[in-house]
């Protein structure tokens, strides 16, 4: 039976990387993928971007009314518009892979669990746990209770230490109050750090309800 991935790291950890890796590793086998991402991740708009300049377009977005279990059957048969002629048959899908899967609802998760057992498509979901305030994502938290597999993908702090949190910076200053999700680099920038650099930088505060 087929399983639910989630492979996981802070910011700048290579997911996404990863992600067009095992894509590669899949199609250069000869079998068929398909990848998606949350609408809601403009940067690239329908292409999923390595911070090493590699890219690739997606087969579908995923918006937050979305049902990704009946995506992902619309797809597998072929429906999407750039279809081959209903004449030629397509191979079967060997795996789906969900960039940036922090964005998606708690459903959508338990949705790509229905994929990996009904379907017996195994699932790589790639994404980070936590946002800059180190409150989990909707998303993270329900791949965190519910996958077969936990993957950690690890980076370093600037000091050197294992990266587990995502700063939040508008410009050189860091920010740590404002809504959940601001894309990177639609005027903001993120930077991993560890725990001892964020507490630092946020002056000894690690969650929103510190400040009560």
């Amino acid at each position: 039976m087929a399983k639910l991935y989630f492979r996981y790291g802070a910011m700048n950890s290579g997911k996404s990387t990863a992600l067009l890796q095992a894509a590669y590793n899949y199609e250069e086998r000869g079998q068929r993928i398909l990848l998606a991402k949350p609408k809601i991740d403009l940067k690239g708009e329908n292409q999923v971007l390595s911070r090493l300049g590699v890219k690739r377009v997606v087969d579908f977005l995923i918006s937050p009314e979305d049902n990704v279990y009946e995506q992902f059957c619309q797809f597998e048969k072929g429906e999407e518009p750039a279809a081959l002629p209903t004449h030629m048959s397509l191979p079967p899908v060997a795996a789906l892979l969900v960039d940036e899967a922090q964005f998606l609802t708690g459903p959508q998760v338990d949705q790509l669990m229905l994929i990996a057992l009904q379907k017996n498509v195994p699932v790589l979901a790639y994404g980070i746990r936590t946002d800059f305030q180190t409150v989990a994502f909707p998303g993270a938290r329900r791949l965190l209770e519910i996958a077969h597999t936990l993957e950690e993908l690890k980076t370093i702090c600037r000091c050197g230490r294992k990266a587990i949190f995502n700063a939040r910076k508008v410009g050189e200053t860091f920010i740590f109050d404002g809504d959940q999700v601001a894309i990177d680099g639609m005027n903001v920038t993120y930077e991993s750090l560890c725990g001892y650099c964020y507490l630092n930088e946020s002056d000894g505060r690690l969650a929103p309800w510190d400040q009560q």
